[in-house]
């Protein structure tokens, strides 16, 4: 009898495998591990990790993460791959076929072989709270296009894809980490915008799909996407013939964990046509059990036919057989060349709206920006002050702070350069906040927007805007180069 826990994705609390949880690996023959920012450490520790978590479950496994690009990186120390918004800027199907490979060697380099991207949500709601930059855009074609190639782009260096959030995450105002989102649009809608890059996908043969915790109640009014029959094994698998594992967005989420509690809907998913459960409880081992149990409980009554566990367990190992987790060094001259497409492509993504105060490197500029964001959902950092005080101030060595947080810092700096040029920073995926608004109707004729994350974000001011469509190093050198210039 299989072993239905071989279906779960689980996750870990801290960055070395700790002989409590090698027991418990040895014991529960699970069918991968996701790993975080808090089990991403120094590259030797991590790659520590996934060869421990190898040799506790007796074999080669599937390891994953989320390194999308732009906001979304769960290793920092590697180039980063930009956001698919400055990639969909673009345009070119190689430059994301290359993004792929730049995130697939970062991981492949500690062991991880599968990667929780790219995103092919369509970003038909510019203000949905969870999609956003990760989005290639608002163009069905373009988005397929771009994320077939970023995805296929990963496969190609070694690292397993998972395009998501499918049937379509790009047109909901509720984050399904916190609530159950609802689009209530017929399947001729979803035809002509949501499915088309997962049908590219699945024509493709792209090597995993990612479901969404959503609720299409026009095609099933009962169960979200990941639950769901009628999208699973209906749409996806019998209707464009997809063969690559299904894995369900993280179970321990809003969306599902508040309506199925204690695991209930582990095999539900399963059921429905999934073949690996993520399970992310922040390493709380007794959300991993309780999913452990429901999915003992849902083969034991039959909710989850031995011939279903037998069928998503040989894809996941056909899977991992093809993306085997031997590590593959990442060397320094692979590393140089992927640091100047990357410096390359945000210097292209950028763009300029208007015309904002010259900047004279001699005399005072002053940067306003908040010392740190709420973040939330996927979202792991954000770009701080310090950061772009590091960035820019080689390039404008006058260069004068203050915290956006601190109102009274902010008025002292302003009162005490009245004339001085203004750099403006919206840093934050919640979009520009009420202190930016305030400042910037009395900053009229002085002052630039650094739009660094929504891109949409620039038209909340009435100012004229460097979007940069990301804040990570090859952004922010960019960003100080045009500056600079203007």
């Amino acid at each position: 009898m299989i072993r239905p826990e071989s279906t779960l994705i689980i996750d870990l609390p801290g960055p070395d495998l700790t002989p409590q949880d090698a027991r418990w690996l040895r014991d529960h023959p699970v069918g991968g591990v996701c790993l975080f920012a808090r089990n991403i450490t120094t590259p030797e520790r991590t790659a520590r990790l996934t060869a421990d978590i190898r040799d506790a479950l007796g074999r080669d496994v599937l390891i994953a993460t989320d390194q999308e690009g732009g906001a979304v990186l769960r290793r920092l120390d590697v180039p980063p791959p930009p956001t698919p918004q400055a990639l969909g800027e673009l345009g070119e199907a190689a430059a994301a076929f290359h993004a792929g490979q730049i995130a697939a060697r970062g991981l492949l380099d500690l062991g991880i072989n599968w990667n929780f991207a790219p995103s092919l949500d369509v970003n038909v709601d510019p203000l949905n709270p969870v999609i956003g930059e990760r989005s290639f855009g608002a163009d069905p074609q373009r988005v397929a296009q771009l994320g077939v190639a970023w995805a296929q782009g990963s496969e190609a260096a070694g690292v397993l894809s998972a395009v998501k959030h499918y049937p379509g995450h790009g047109d909901t105002r509720v984050d399904s980490h916190e609530d159950l989102p609802v689009v209530d649009k017929t399947r001729a809608a979803l035809e002509a915008a949501e499915w088309v890059p997962f049908r590219a996908a699945a024509q493709a043969g792209l090597g995993s799909v990612m479901t969404a915790h959503i609720l299409y109640p026009q095609l099933d009014p009962a169960r979200p996407a990941t639950l769901s029959p009628t999208l699973l094994d209906g749409v996806l698998r019998g209707e464009w013939g997809y063969g690559g594992v299904i894995v369900t967005d993280a179970m321990d989420m809003g969306a599902i964990a508040r309506r199925w509690p204690q695991g209930r809907a582990a095999g539900l998913a399963l059921a429905a046509g999934a073949d690996a459960v993520l399970v992310c409880g922040h390493g709380d081992r007794a959300v991993t059990d309780a999913h452990v149990r429901a999915l003992r409980a849902a083969q034991a009554d039959g909710t989850v036919p031995e011939e279903r566990l037998h069928e998503a367990l040989g894809r996941l190992r056909a899977a991992g057989t093809h993306f085997p987790g031997q590590p593959r060094p990442y060397p320094a001259p692979q590393r140089q060349a992927d640091d100047a497409a990357l410096l390359d492509w945000a210097r292209r993504a950028l763009r300029v709206q208007g015309q904002g105060p010259y900047l004279d490197p001699r005399a005072p500029t002053l940067l306003l920006a908040p010392s740190g964001t709420a973040l939330g959902g996927p979202y792991g950092d954000v770009v701080t002050l310090d950061d772009l005080r590091a960035a820019l101030r080689p390039h404008l060595p006058a260069l004068v702070t203050a915290d956006l947080l601190d109102p009274a810092a902010t008025a002292r700096v302003l009162n005490a350069h009245p004339q001085a040029p203004v750099l403006l920073a919206s840093t934050g995926r919640w979009g520009v906040t009420a202190q930016a608004q305030a400042l910037a109707q009395g900053l009229q004729g002085r002052a630039w927007h650094l739009c660094l994350w929504n891109p949409d974000d620039a038209h909340a001011l009435t100012l004229p805007a460097v979007v940069t469509h990301g804040f990570r190093p090859p952004n922010l050198q960019a960003l100080a180069e045009v500056l600079a210039s203007h």
